[in-house]
């Protein structure tokens, strides 16, 4: 349990801290955007490092070098829990946005340091709203930002995926940029059992070969969130025997 009220006690100060560090990153992004933007984002990598290793969470990363490096991305990820996105966050190679619920919307604080790293946020009851904030992220990918969803819309139980909801793969195939298949394995069991106590455990993250959307069939189209939620599966069928 006090790993928990560390890591809670962490997460505050640094949201209260980081607001003057917000305003500095503004005063940057007036004479040099990209290097604001990249500041922003290691100054949270550098915060979610802290908050996993507090937790007692150590990851294996498998395949980083196996995303791109000179053009965005579609990351599509599984989800087991909140620490998929501390986890898979604080790897991320390039400037990302993820594609959250709209409850994290209301913490203000949190919020603005979400906006400022290009995250968008998704009401899951509403199809109009959704669309919408599909068709923002696909203008996101458009300006150079990679994108991560998690097509799942739930948390699963950690081995078998959910229904992907594929309409979220159009911003791959609108912009044409890559699909990164994300496997996120043993993340549900931080707080299996036992929340709001986390546990100490071992996280593999593992990032797949690029899928190429450019192109595409009719077919291929069809059979692309298929593709990718198969891909996933196997990666996690796999990296059981490392857990």
């Amino acid at each position: 349990m006090f790993r928990t009220i560390f890591a809670i006690l962490y997460a505050i100060v640094f949201l209260v801290i980081g607001s003057p560090l917000l305003l500095i990153e503004k005063m940057i992004e007036k004479k040099n955007k990209e290097k604001a933007d990249i500041s922003s984002l290691r100054i949270v990598q550098h915060a979610l490092r802290c908050v996993y290793k507090i937790c007692g969470v150590k990851p294996t990363v498998i395949g980083l070098e196996r995303i791109p490096k000179d053009e965005p991305v579609l990351y599509v990820c599984n989800h087991q829990s909140y620490f998929d996105i501390i986890v898979s966050y604080a790897f991320c190679p390039g400037l990302t946005g993820y594609v959250a619920k709209d409850d994290l919307e209301k913490v203000p604080l949190l919020r603005a340091w979400m906006r400022r790293l290009y995250c968008l946020f998704m009401n899951r009851d509403d199809a109009r709203a959704g669309l919408k904030t599909i068709l923002e992220a696909i203008e996101t990918v458009k300006k150079g930002v990679s994108i991560c969803i998690f097509p799942e819309g739930t948390r699963g139980d950690g081995k078998t995926l959910g229904e992907f909801h594929a309409g979220s793969l159009k911003i791959a195939e609108k912009t044409g940029c890559p699909i990164i298949p994300v496997a996120i394995s043993n993340t549900h069991a931080v707080l299996l059992d036992h929340p709001p106590a986390v546990k100490p455990t071992h996280v593999v993250l593992e990032y797949g070969e690029p899928i190429s959307t450019r192109d595409l069939t009719r077919e291929e189209k069809k059979a692309l969130a298929s593709n990718v939620k198969n891909t996933i599966q196997e990666m996690l069928d796999k990296n059981q025997s490392l857990i």
